[in-house]
């Protein structure tokens, strides 16, 4: 199991901007010192918590300080941007982490988001696809471009000198484009399969009952049996919250008193679900009545916190459960006590990391 990082930054609303955003960015440098294999950051326009409104922006300030770790968007809301406009950010910063860099995509979840960009009533799920299909003609065409589609037309036709350069788009790096991810947040995803088809692979999101985690393996398989490629485990990403501490009653304060700032994430997204009718992800049945989907059974359910033995064995009936995947991305979360949240990313990498990984090589070895 490697290690990776996504974080959707949820921070408080008085809460300074330029120190969230600084804070945010030391949590990726971190997680590039101890050796994360790779890092996602969402984007939101609207939303004053979720505060990083441009993820290509905030990947391109990492660009020259990341040495060894993967960037990726976390993600590009598809259908809120030109893909004329995505496909030449994407491609330049591609250039920019010399090829350590993975494009997750997704149509966006935040309603406000897709009611300020003026699309909260159409069908979004269809501007999804055509954004993305746009991105990869542009990148395997040439110029002069002339890309029609329901929503979106490409064109450098017109105004096209090609022995000068004008009207060419550039073109990503990594050929014929970086990895695809995308955010799997819905219990027997049918788009897990149709991306693994495409050849893309997946993110189980973090807010997700293991149960519905579990669901997406199966679809994943199916996607790639149809696209004639292995469905292999260590392209199964699975994002987790998890807190660690040297200590019980540190790890318990900081994951569950009410100020924790993992209770308020999950407060935050549990408030935008029930508004918008998606309180479904958080049931542990998909008959449960909404009133029983409480904060605090939330909380306990999705929240892995203690000790490097215990988050490890945790870890393990989690996986237990949903079944083998490579990379466990940790959420990100405000960090209100900056040396403890620093401290759990420490913990992971050189503790917790090592414990699972033994007991996952001494189980394959007993089955062998």
């Amino acid at each position: 199991m490697e290690l990776g990082f996504f974080t959707m930054p949820i921070h408080p609303l008085e809460k300074d901007w330029r120190q969230c955003l600084r804070e945010d960015r030391e949590a990726f440098l971190l997680a590039d010192e101890l050796g994360f294999t790779e890092a996602y950051v969402g984007e939101h326009v609207t939303d004053k918590a979720e505060n990083i409104t441009n993820c290509m922006i905030f990947i391109a300030s990492l660009a020259s300080a990341v040495k060894r770790m993967r960037l990726g968007t976390g993600t590009v809301n598809m259908p809120n941007i030109h893909p004329a406009k995505v496909a030449a950010d994407i491609a330049m910063i591609d250039h920019m982490l010399d090829g350590r860099f993975n494009f997750g995509i997704s149509p966006g979840g935040l309603a406000s988001d897709a009611e300020v960009f003026g699309n909260l009533d159409n069908d979004r799920a269809a501007m999804f696809l055509e954004g993305i299909d746009t991105v990869l003609k542009i990148w395997e065409s040439e110029a002069p471009y002339n890309i029609e589609g329901k929503f979106w037309n490409v064109s450098t036709e017109r105004t096209q000198m090609t022995e000068i350069g004008q009207g060419i788009m550039p073109k990503p790096l990594q050929r014929p484009h970086p990895p695809i991810v995308v955010t799997a947040v819905a219990p027997f995803s049918k788009g897990v399969t149709e991306a693994a088809a495409r050849g893309w692979d997946p993110i189980s999101a973090n807010f997700l009952m293991p149960q519905w985690v579990a669901s997406h393996w199966p679809k994943y398989a199916e996607g790639c049996e149809r696209a004639g490629r292995k469905a292999d485990p260590a392209n199964w990403r699975v994002a987790k919250s998890v807190f660690v501490a040297d200590d019980m009653d540190t790890a318990r304060a900081y994951a569950t008193d009410p100020q924790s700032p993992y209770r308020f994430y999950y407060s935050q997204l549990l408030t935008k679900m029930r508004k918008h009718n998606r309180v479904n992800l958080f049931k542990e049945h998909k008959d449960q009545p909404d009133d029983e989907v409480t904060l605090d059974r939330v909380c306990e359910r999705l929240i892995i916190w203690g000790t490097p033995d215990k988050v490890a064995d945790d870890l393990l009936a989690f996986r237990e459960e949903v079944g083998d995947f490579g990379t466990l991305l940790v959420a990100g979360k405000d960090w209100a006590d900056v040396d403890l949240s620093r401290r759990s990313m420490v913990l992971l990498a050189e503790q917790v990391k090592p414990r699972v990984n033994t007991a996952i090589a001494a189980e394959t070895r007993a089955a062998e």
